[in-house]
């Protein structure tokens, strides 16, 4: 025995069959403020998301709600899914900043939830992207700005 263990555990090939496990994540602005639901929040998402892969992530779907974000992201081996969402909000603070939006900007700490098949992916979406529907933001969750894909993301 060569006293190494391998860097996943056999059986996690068996749970996810994609070589990158998929996470659902959410987190929330501090107290639940508005401040996420704009073109400049949106642009600044949409840069980090794109430049991702880059630092070994691949951004799915997403929503960007007044005061939280849903996404979905894949995230390679040496990937801490922690730092990633910190650098995310950093990010999307400066923007904020920019916007004279005062500080506190987060809730602390954040929500992820680790899919096991396309299928609790797509149970996933369907109620994220129906999100702004039920909090009355729109007609209907197409007509929704603040949304969009990054990367197809599909368990093989």
């Amino acid at each position: 025995m060569s006293g190494r263990f391998p860097r996943r555990p056999p059986r996690l090939l068996n749970i996810f069959p994609q070589l990158r496990p998929l996470y659902f994540v959410t987190f929330n602005t501090y107290r639940r403020r508005p401040l996420l639901a704009n073109e400049p929040v949106q642009h600044a998402w949409l840069d980090f998301a794109r430049c991702a892969p880059q630092h070994g992530a691949w951004p799915g779907r997403y929503v960007l709600m007044p005061d939280h974000v849903h996404l979905f992201v894949a995230l390679g081996d040496d990937v801490d899914l922690s730092r990633w969402v910190q650098s995310l909000k950093s990010i999307l603070g400066k923007t904020l900043l920019a916007l004279d939006q005062g500080k506190p900007y987060w809730q602390e700490g954040f929500f992820d939830h680790l899919l096991r098949s396309n299928e609790s992916c797509a149970e996933k979406w369907e109620y994220v992207r129906h999100n702004p529907v039920r909090k009355a933001l729109c007609a209907g969750p197409e007509n929704w700005p603040y949304q969009g894909e990054v990367f197809r993301l599909e368990f093989e």
